[in-house]
């Protein structure tokens, strides 16, 4: 049976090799459970076609391009230039997923910092909203917001303090919540999704990374979104419905490319 609800997942990596064998089954599943959008973002330059292609095959589904932080090792000053040709021709929702990783060691900062910030002006000149990766490296991502303003994204999987929730939130983005904070220990996420304004949270899953509670250590989906909904609609006190309807146009808020997401529905 189709669900009613509209949601949006606004990080989902569709195109990886964990879907290969039934992503066609994945697709249909979470479009008849109520998923009515899914953002994929490229995380390097390989992948920048494949999810092109991807996005054009399954109506909903819908492009972000970007070099990842723990693919920098692997990129050349080229692959900015393939990210602008890219975004020149078909005008992606957003650049990401970008950012910075401070939790991995091993990776070169000083070379994350530059394709960071060159992912940044690029986004600046074209307009484009920002999908970030910010993991253990919140303050830093932010110095680099405030140098290179944008118009606005979403931190996904934030795990910061109520405060950078707040700075993130001054400088126009909306933060990402999925399946962590459907976990009972992740006392401070749940925290925060159950006091900050329901306008800056939109719905994600990370899949196939980050599997809520109910699927820990196996392959997350975007099938899962509605009972990730479910639990911020508990967390809050607020019916699904209003979950469903306000995070939707929180994600089309910050990524405008989603704007006709009922069309795919």
């Amino acid at each position: 049976m189709q669900s009613s609800l509209k949601l949006v997942d606004t990080h989902c990596h569709l195109d990886a090799s964990e879907f290969d064998a039934d992503r066609d089954s994945v697709v249909l599943s979470a479009r008849s459970a109520g998923v009515a959008a899914i953002v994929v973002p490229a995380v390097e330059r390989v992948n920048f076609t494949v999810v092109a292609q991807m996005c054009r095959r399954y109506p909903g589904c819908f492009p972000a391009y970007g070099v990842h932080p723990m693919y920098v090792d692997n990129a050349k000053p080229s692959d900015l230039q393939a990210l602008r040709t890219i975004i020149e021709e078909s005008r992606p929702v957003a650049v990401g997923e970008i950012g910075l990783d401070f939790f991995v060691e091993g990776f070169d900062r000083e070379r994350q910092e530059f394709y960071f910030a060159e992912q940044l002006e690029l986004a600046r000149t074209f307009g484009l909203p920002v999908i970030l990766h910010v993991r253990r490296a919140i303050d830093t991502v932010l110095m680099h917001l405030r140098r290179i303003p944008v118009t606005g994204g979403i931190a996904h999987a934030f795990n910061g303090s109520r405060q950078q929730a707040e700075e993130f939130i001054r400088l126009g983005f909306r933060l990402g919540f999925g399946g962590a904070m459907t976990y009972d220990r992740a006392l401070r996420i749940r925290d925060l999704v159950r006091t900050l304004p329901l306008e800056s949270i939109v719905l994600e899953t990370d899949a196939p990374d980050i599997p809520p509670a109910w699927i820990a250590r196996r392959r997350n989906s975007p099938e899962e979104l509605p009972r990730i909904a479910s639990v911020l609609a508990e967390l809050r006190g607020q019916s699904m419905e209003d979950v469903a309807k306000i995070t939707a146009s929180n994600a089309v808020s910050a990524l405008p490319g989603l704007e006709n997401i009922g069309a795919g529905a």
